[in-house]
């Protein structure tokens, strides 16, 4: 893995990934990643932390229905590691690998995928549009409405949560924070 540089993974990113969605999904979890192994204690692994939230979800346009699993053959044949590939792909835990999330980057990996998502939906219904001025209990009022952003899974953001060993408040919180970080992406 010391020897994959940024541009290589974001040159396999945009391989496989064309729609800005899903680009844009993948840059936002690279920052967000950055942000928790710095806050976290783990500044000397923010590289690895954030290829990891980048190249999360690499299959997933091209090959939903194998989505984590064609991954790490894609992995392994551009020279990823296997405790990359196992990082990466331990976010798919519980629906499409049986890869249970061990190390504290995957669990933040694992929480904070759908949580992004749900903390951008909510932010794009404010008047402001942005994760500048959300707050957790505009976040809450949104995680308890299921129809609200139901392709986030609550289920897995506690999990994530409860994996961490934290509040879904303090997971919300940080998450809100380190999103705040890629405003604009």
């Amino acid at each position: 893995m010391s020897n994959i540089s940024r541009q290589y993974a974001l040159d396999l990113l945009h391989k496989y990934n064309k729609e800005d969605f899903h680009l844009r999904h993948a840059y936002i979890l690279e920052k967000v990643m950055i942000y928790f192994a710095d806050e976290l204690g783990f500044g000397d692994e923010r590289d690895f932390w954030g290829l990891a939230g980048l190249l999360h979800d690499l299959d997933y346009e091209m090959f939903p229905d194998e989505h984590c699993i064609k991954q790490q053959e894609i992995l392994r044949e551009n020279g990823f590691d296997e405790r990359f590939i196992r990082a990466v792909c331990s976010h798919g835990y519980g629906f499409t690998t049986d890869i249970k999330p061990e190390h504290t980057m995957e669990k933040v990996l694992y929480a904070t995928d759908e949580l992004t998502g749900l903390i951008g939906a909510a932010a794009l219904v404010r008047p402001s549009k942005s994760v500048s001025d959300i707050e957790i209990k505009s976040v809450k009022k949104k995680f308890k409405t299921p129809s609200f952003a139901a392709g986030c899974s609550r289920e897995i953001i506690q999990k994530g949560a409860d994996m961490l060993g934290w509040e879904l408040d303090y997971l919300i919180d940080m998450t809100i924070k380190a999103m705040r970080t890629v405003e604009g992406l």
